[in-house]
């Protein structure tokens, strides 16, 4: 028997879905429900904000400038490498080129429905909202995230007295709007170093504002930029007042503070709870434990997100051809609240749920035993690495190349100074 499955999205968890469904003909038909125009997900760059040219959310956070904060060598599918002769980090064209190719390679795009808004989905069934009648599937895999579309803005006291500008930084695009004013951060990971180091090239100052005492120590930001504690309150049309009683006269602040969990489309019957951005129950963050033909792909958040993708197609896929064994439910959900306790003992709250960034190196690799697939550690301390070095110097932290050497193992680059590169070329 063919297994009809729904694919929702069609950005890299969902064609990774599709790539490995659509390898066994035999067993599954997968159908591949895309709300955009194109293949990509978030990869998709948009100059348009809030909603699309069809009147729907925009939903992608690209912004023009962006490169990956991740080197390539950390954010490839095991079994479909990038052009070799690729720096590194990559523009985001670049990551979205991989992908359409990614697509046309597996011959995916047959199995995809583009431009199709979701109006509901059960466990079972799919609708659309100008379709008189409703799919049926024998399983459903949930691949759109939900992590990048819905702004989290923490409340701030008195913010409605504050006279200058906002944004969340899903609606940043290009720092040019910036250009002589003074700017406040408002959260102090990747996209808001990132994001400052942009903006101080135009502005003609930025505060960073981040946890008190910081997540991560940040190093060797541009001259015009100052790091500060988290926000108190406003205490003028302007002025902005931090935790340890400095005051900053702001012009805007932009909120890089993260995305709440969204999933909009889910109805009561799937037996998913989303109570403060906690998606429950989810074994290993991925099988519905009530409904263990339906399963999330790519709800993890701050990690190497294609080998983890593929991690978790894996497991999803493991569970409904039987040659994984799950374990009860009752031992699924025991297992569940476990994770979430050590979560909140090392200091996270609901809507981290999640993150897999504290549990990083136990999570994957507890994947690939569970999936019997090779660990991919030498993707995970890439990725460490390349976290560290943007907070020691986020300015300069891309000019550097890595190179595999095996499976677990990599190499750094050496880099030519300008005068190796000129007797080079000479």
């Amino acid at each position: 028997m063919v297994l009809r499955v729904a694919v929702i999205g069609a950005g890299p968890a969902g064609l990774c879905a599709a790539r490995f469904l659509s390898a066994e003909p035999e067993r599954y038909l997968p159908t591949v429900y895309e709300q955009t125009a194109a293949v990509g997900g978030t990869w998709v760059y948009t100059d348009r904000t809030g909603t699309g040219e069809h009147g729907l959310p925009v939903h992608s956070s690209m912004y023009k400038n962006l490169r990956t904060n991740l080197p390539k060598e950390a954010m490839v599918f095991q079994d479909f490498p990038y052009d070799s002769g690729l720096p590194s980090y990559l523009p985001h064209e670049e990551v979205l080129r991989y992908l359409e190719k990614y697509a046309k390679h597996f011959g995916l795009h047959q199995y995809i429905q583009v431009s199709f808004e979701l109006l509901t989905v059960t466990s079972f069934k799919v609708t659309a909202p100008d379709s008189p009648s409703t799919e049926q599937f024998d399983a459903v895999m949930v691949c759109n995230g939900g992590r990048y579309s819905v702004p989290y803005i923490p409340a701030v006291p008195s913010i409605d007295q504050f006279q200058g500008g906002t944004m969340h930084s899903h609606e940043y695009r290009v720092p040019e709007p910036f250009r002589g004013r003074n700017v406040i951060i408002m959260g102090a990971l990747a996209s808001g170093v990132d994001i400052c180091v942009e903006l101080a090239q135009v502005a003609e100052h930025v505060v960073i504002s981040h946890s008190n005492p910081p997540t991560v120590e940040i190093h060797n930001l541009p001259a015009n930029v100052t790091q500060a504690p988290r926000v108190e309150c406003i205490v003028g049309p302007n002025t902005v007042r931090f935790q340890d009683g400095q005051v900053f006269n702001a012009d805007d602040i932009v909120y890089c503070t993260g995305y709440s969990l969204s999933l909009p489309f889910l109805t009561p019957e799937c037996g998913i709870t989303i109570n403060e951005g906690r998606a429950y129950p989810l074994y290993k963050h991925v099988i519905n434990t009530t409904y263990p033909t339906m399963s999330f792909v790519g709800l993890t958040h701050h990690a190497t997100s294609f080998s983890l993708f593929q991690l978790e197609v894996k497991l999803a896929l493991g569970a409904l051809d039987g040659s994984l064994r799950l374990p009860s439910k009752a031992v699924m959900d025991q297992e569940i609240d476990k994770d979430f306790k050590t979560r909140v003992e090392a200091g996270l709250v609901p809507r981290q749920a999640h993150d897999v960034f504290p549990l990083y190196l136990s999570h994957i690799t507890e994947l690939a035993k569970v999936t019997r697939q090779p660990d991919p550690l030498g993707q995970t301390s890439m990725a460490i690495d390349s976290f560290l070095r943007l907070f020691s110097d986020p300015q300069h932290f891309r000019n550097a190349e890595y190179k595999v050497t095996g499976q677990e193992t990599w190499e750094m680059v050496p880099q030519q100074t300008d005068r190796q590169k000129q007797s080079t070329a000479k």
